[in-house]
Protein backbone atom coordinates (compact mmCIF):
# COMPACT_ATOMS: atom_id res chain seq x y z
CA UNK A 1 0.00 0.00 0.00
CA UNK A 2 2.47 2.55 1.27
CA UNK A 3 5.08 0.88 -1.11
CA UNK A 4 5.42 3.09 -4.26
CA UNK A 5 3.98 5.59 -6.79
CA UNK A 6 5.04 5.64 -10.58
CA UNK A 7 7.67 3.34 -9.62
CA UNK A 8 9.28 5.61 -6.99
CA UNK A 9 9.52 4.56 -3.37
CA UNK A 10 6.59 6.59 -1.12
CA UNK A 11 9.06 6.87 1.70
CA UNK A 12 11.33 9.38 -0.37
CA UNK A 13 8.25 11.34 -1.16
CA UNK A 14 6.89 11.53 2.12
CA UNK A 15 9.47 11.81 4.26
CA UNK A 16 9.80 15.55 3.41
CA UNK A 17 6.34 16.55 5.07
CA UNK A 18 8.07 14.70 8.29
CA UNK A 19 11.13 16.87 7.89
CA UNK A 20 8.76 20.25 8.05
CA UNK A 21 5.94 19.27 10.53
CA UNK A 22 8.20 17.91 13.41
CA UNK A 23 10.17 20.94 13.71
CA UNK A 24 7.35 23.18 13.10
CA UNK A 25 4.98 21.39 15.72
CA UNK A 26 8.26 21.48 18.25
CA UNK A 27 8.95 25.39 17.30
CA UNK A 28 4.91 26.12 17.63
CA UNK A 29 4.71 23.84 21.08
CA UNK A 30 7.92 25.52 22.66
CA UNK A 31 6.57 29.16 21.55
CA UNK A 32 2.73 28.28 23.16
CA UNK A 33 4.07 26.68 26.32
CA UNK A 34 6.70 29.92 27.03
CA UNK A 35 5.24 33.05 25.04
CA UNK A 36 0.98 33.04 27.28
CA UNK A 37 0.42 36.20 24.95
CA UNK A 38 0.84 34.70 22.05
CA UNK A 39 -1.31 31.52 22.92
CA UNK A 40 -4.87 33.02 21.66
CA UNK A 41 -2.85 33.79 17.96
CA UNK A 42 -1.54 30.82 17.93
CA UNK A 43 -3.79 27.82 19.65
CA UNK A 44 -5.13 27.24 15.84
CA UNK A 45 -1.48 26.49 14.14
CA UNK A 46 0.00 24.74 17.36
CA UNK A 47 -3.49 22.44 17.26
CA UNK A 48 -3.22 21.61 13.56
CA UNK A 49 0.36 20.85 13.63
CA UNK A 50 -0.27 18.58 16.93
CA UNK A 51 -2.52 16.30 14.98
CA UNK A 52 0.08 16.54 11.41
CA UNK A 53 3.25 16.39 12.31
CA UNK A 54 2.72 13.06 14.49
CA UNK A 55 0.80 11.41 10.88
CA UNK A 56 3.64 12.80 8.63
CA UNK A 57 5.95 10.78 10.60
CA UNK A 58 3.82 7.44 11.27
CA UNK A 59 3.20 7.93 7.07
CA UNK A 60 7.02 8.31 7.12
CA UNK A 61 7.64 5.45 9.17
CA UNK A 62 5.28 3.06 7.59
CA UNK A 63 6.28 3.75 4.01
CA UNK A 64 10.30 3.18 4.91
CA UNK A 65 9.44 0.30 6.73
CA UNK A 66 7.20 -1.24 3.18
CA UNK A 67 10.63 0.36 1.36
CA UNK A 68 12.72 -1.60 3.94
CA UNK A 69 11.15 -5.20 3.32
CA UNK A 70 10.97 -4.55 -0.69
CA UNK A 71 15.09 -3.67 -0.55
CA UNK A 72 15.60 -7.27 1.45
CA UNK A 73 13.49 -9.07 -0.04
CA UNK A 74 14.84 -8.26 -3.51
CA UNK A 75 18.77 -9.18 -2.00
CA UNK A 76 19.67 -5.28 -2.61
CA UNK A 77 21.45 -4.77 0.55
CA UNK A 78 24.71 -5.39 1.77
CA UNK A 79 25.24 -6.70 5.59
CA UNK A 80 26.93 -3.35 6.46
CA UNK A 81 23.82 -1.74 4.84
CA UNK A 82 21.71 -3.46 6.42
CA UNK A 83 23.42 -2.46 9.60
CA UNK A 84 23.13 0.95 8.48
CA UNK A 85 18.85 0.62 7.84
CA UNK A 86 18.13 -1.16 10.85
CA UNK A 87 20.12 2.06 12.77
CA UNK A 88 17.87 4.38 10.25
CA UNK A 89 14.56 2.66 10.99
CA UNK A 90 14.90 2.39 14.88
CA UNK A 91 15.85 6.32 14.57
CA UNK A 92 12.46 6.57 12.72
CA UNK A 93 10.64 4.73 14.90
CA UNK A 94 11.60 6.50 17.88
CA UNK A 95 11.25 9.95 16.02
CA UNK A 96 7.44 8.69 15.37
CA UNK A 97 6.96 8.17 19.44
CA UNK A 98 8.11 11.07 20.47
CA UNK A 99 6.32 13.36 18.08
CA UNK A 100 3.50 11.40 19.09
CA UNK A 101 3.73 12.03 22.38
CA UNK A 102 4.76 15.80 21.77
CA UNK A 103 1.64 15.74 19.99
CA UNK A 104 -1.01 14.99 22.55
CA UNK A 105 1.03 16.98 25.01
CA UNK A 106 1.21 19.78 22.58
CA UNK A 107 -3.07 19.59 22.20
CA UNK A 108 -3.82 18.83 25.43
CA UNK A 109 -2.25 22.22 26.28
CA UNK A 110 -4.22 23.64 23.89
CA UNK A 111 -7.08 22.42 24.64
CA UNK A 112 -6.66 22.91 28.63
CA UNK A 113 -5.88 27.06 27.50
CA UNK A 114 -8.24 27.39 24.87
CA UNK A 115 -10.88 29.85 26.17
CA UNK A 116 -8.36 31.60 28.40
CA UNK A 117 -4.56 31.37 27.44
CA UNK A 118 -3.55 31.98 31.47
CA UNK A 119 -6.50 28.76 33.05
CA UNK A 120 -3.48 26.99 34.25
CA UNK A 121 -1.95 27.59 37.99
CA UNK A 122 1.32 28.21 37.70
CA UNK A 123 2.74 25.40 38.08
CA UNK A 124 0.54 23.53 35.34
CA UNK A 125 2.31 26.08 33.39
CA UNK A 126 5.65 24.99 34.24
CA UNK A 127 4.93 21.28 34.01
CA UNK A 128 3.45 21.49 31.01
CA UNK A 129 6.45 24.09 29.21
CA UNK A 130 9.02 21.72 30.80
CA UNK A 131 7.91 18.85 29.16
CA UNK A 132 7.07 20.63 25.93
CA UNK A 133 10.97 21.98 25.48
CA UNK A 134 12.24 18.41 26.49
CA UNK A 135 9.97 16.20 23.97
CA UNK A 136 10.48 19.26 21.55
CA UNK A 137 14.45 18.89 21.27
CA UNK A 138 14.50 15.14 21.82
CA UNK A 139 11.81 14.86 18.50
CA UNK A 140 14.00 17.26 16.86
CA UNK A 141 17.62 15.65 18.20
CA UNK A 142 16.14 12.23 16.59
CA UNK A 143 14.70 13.17 13.92
CA UNK A 144 18.17 14.67 12.67
CA UNK A 145 19.79 11.33 13.74
CA UNK A 146 16.81 9.82 11.17
CA UNK A 147 17.85 11.97 8.75
CA UNK A 148 21.56 11.84 8.93
CA UNK A 149 21.51 7.24 8.90
CA UNK A 150 19.16 7.63 5.99
CA UNK A 151 21.37 9.93 4.18
CA UNK A 152 24.38 7.62 4.95
CA UNK A 153 22.43 4.69 3.72
CA UNK A 154 21.64 6.07 0.67
CA UNK A 155 24.83 8.35 -0.16
CA UNK A 156 27.57 6.53 1.63
CA UNK A 157 30.41 4.43 0.85
CA UNK A 158 29.75 1.17 3.10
Amino acid sequence: MLDQVNGLPVHVLVLHAAVIFVPLLALGAVVYALVTRWRSRINWAVALLAVTAPVAALITMLSGTEFYNRLLSGGRVSPAGKEILDGHMSNGTLTFWLTLGLGVVALLLVALTFRDPRALPKAADIGFALVLVVLAGVSVYYLYQTGDSGATAVWGTY
